[in-house]
């Protein structure tokens, strides 16, 4: 068990330090984060619902901070280049969070064009019958995207890895409100990239 909370806290810090530069990122994650919680609590009562706010806001907010605002010239506090973090990624890099988002927004269309599904669904009758339909299909992309990472870490790397980096991933959005709630003050006060030097005395 100690192994596998270091190695947890070992993916926690390096995502923080390679992906968490900006000040407007880590922002958009704290309000991912939040999204993400309300996600949560809701994914008891209505699934559907759930996946609606979680792929709307807390991931369209997350990859946006990522895609967008995240620095990607060269990493002077890390000594490291992008396409070397790209590459050492242990979870979704930006190329794979392309892929993700990609099938994600055609899905839409694909519910249009087959209001079935290939028959998962009975065809929608109404536009609200259509977003519960297009949100139980995202809550499906999501779990299938969790599901493929992690058993592909397994072969890549080991099962510990894989479920480590699951774990990571379903405890970010709390784990991400403690580490970026302070982030919009500091934007605020006009600074749009984290020094970095409260993380390495924290480590």
């Amino acid at each position: 068990m100690r192994e596998f909370l270091n190695a947890l806290k070992t993916q926690r810090w390096d995502d923080h330090r390679y992906y968490h530069h900006s000040r407007i990122n880590q922002s958009l994650h704290f309000l991912s984060a939040s999204s993400f919680v309300v996600a949560y609590a809701m994914l008891w009562k209505d699934p559907a619902v759930a996946a609606l706010i979680g792929w709307l806001v807390a991931m369209v907010s997350r990859q946006s901070g990522h895609f967008f605002f995240e620095p990607k010239d060269y990493d002077h506090v890390n000594q490291a280049t992008h396409e070397h973090k790209e590459e050492i990624k242990v979870g979704y890099n930006l190329r794979r969070k392309i892929v993700l988002m990609g099938v994600w927004a055609a899905s839409p269309l694909l519910l249009y064009i087959d209001p079935t599904c290939f028959g998962l669904f009975d065809a929608h009758g109404d536009g609200l019958t259509y977003l519960r339909h297009l949100g139980e299909l995202w809550l499906a992309i999501g779990i299938g995207g969790l599901l493929f990472r992690t058993v592909h870490l397994f072969f890549l790397k080991d099962v510990q890895t894989g479920l480590v980096w699951l774990t990571k991933i379903l405890t970010d959005p709390f784990h991400d409100m403690k580490l970026y709630y302070k982030s919009p003050v500091y934007l605020l006060r006009g600074e749009l990239i984290d020094p970095m030097y409260h993380s390495a005395r924290n480590r």
